[in-house]
């Protein structure tokens, strides 16, 4: 659940941070940060996928940098956060969804930010709304794309459904595990593949896991294959250990909780970005999302899945729409 194309596509530089931090955000975790564009302008965060996918490079040219703040982290447990997911003894135990949405109210503190616009895709998207119906009163707008709610039947969708399309990938997820638990949980099994004590173990787990996200990015072959970032093998070990410890607890949202609660930011303007053809995400749970809140537009992209660059084109349209709000 981490890749989504934002404006990286363009080839425009990417500003450089003006401000740089490792913030201690308590657990015995820090959270590294980074500002780009204009100091004064409109503040806007970046929540990026997986989890555990962190930020990258292309995610600050999101929004025009002479109008906005941007801010971009990296989740507990990933990219520059300390300390890191990929390490077995790092404990997971105070990392989850509830302790995300507390770091960005630390993070939004330590900046001396009153409010800020979100910007999130994929796992971001569902971290986003978390955080805005928690802290409606901080947040001026929501900009969300490739809409994932971590709903039950959208992890059941994404790590099984999607079998009857791409069933040689499944396959090989599926048969990655011992024998005896092939027709189990399989993401409660990764779970725990990804914790145990054998190191080989761990690695041979999340390189099927992350073989099959590379998979399910789009049924397209001119936009799928492996982002650079899995290259590493650290990044790959984390990046499955937050997704699958995450994904085995339901995120720790009650299923429909995040449309069930909508109403707490029925007055934020939003805008909800989607693919038509999103294997990750059916484009159900962003169209009934969008039916539960008045204020919020639904962008649908007919011939874009979870990637594509014409997403790109639809976030600066609506990043503009509220650069000067």
């Amino acid at each position: 659940m981490s890749r989504f194309v934002t404006d990286a596509s363009r080839p425009i530089p990417a500003p450089e941070p003006f401000d740089t931090g490792l913030l201690d955000v308590g657990d015995g975790q820090q959270l590294y940060y980074e500002q780009v564009g204009n100091p004064d302008g409109k503040p806007m965060v970046i929540l990026h996928g997986g989890p555990g996918g962190g930020c990258s490079v292309g995610m600050r040219r999101n929004g025009d940098p002479a109008k906005y703040r941007i801010v971009l982290l990296d989740q507990r447990g990933c990219g520059r956060s300390r300390p890191h997911a990929a390490d077995h003894e790092t404990s997971l135990e105070h990392n989850n969804t509830a302790a995300l949405i507390g770091d960005l109210e630390r993070l939004r503190q330590h900046l001396g930010i009153d409010r800020w616009l979100v910007f999130g895709g994929s796992w971001g998207s569902c971290l986003g709304l978390a955080y805005a119906e928690a802290h409606p009163d901080r947040v001026s707008e929501l900009v969300l794309l490739a809409i994932f709610l971590s709903n039950r039947d959208e992890l059941q969708w994404l790590y099984g459904g999607l079998r009857r399309f791409l069933p040689i990938e499944f396959e090989g997820f599926r048969t990655a595990v011992p024998e005896s638990l092939r027709d189990g949980d399989l993401i409660a099994v990764y779970d725990e593949l990804l914790n145990d004590a054998d190191p080989a173990v761990r690695q041979a787990a999340a390189d099927a896991w992350i073989a099959w996200e590379n998979a399910v990015v789009s049924l397209d072959p001119d936009t799928r294959g492996p982002s650079p970032k899995t290259e590493d093998p650290r990044y790959r070990l984390a990046f499955a250990r937050l997704c699958a410890h995450f994904f085995s607890h339901g995120a720790w949202l009650r299923t429909r909780q995040l449309i069930d609660e909508v109403d707490r930011v029925r007055d934020i303007p939003a805008v909800l970005i989607h693919g038509r053809v999103d294997p990750q995400g059916p484009l159900s749970s962003a169209w009934e999302l969008s039916q539960a809140w008045p204020a919020a537009e639904l962008v649908i992209l007919d011939n874009a899945g979870h990637t594509s660059t014409v997403i790109g084109t639809a976030i600066q349209a609506a990043l503009a729409k509220f650069a000067d709000r």
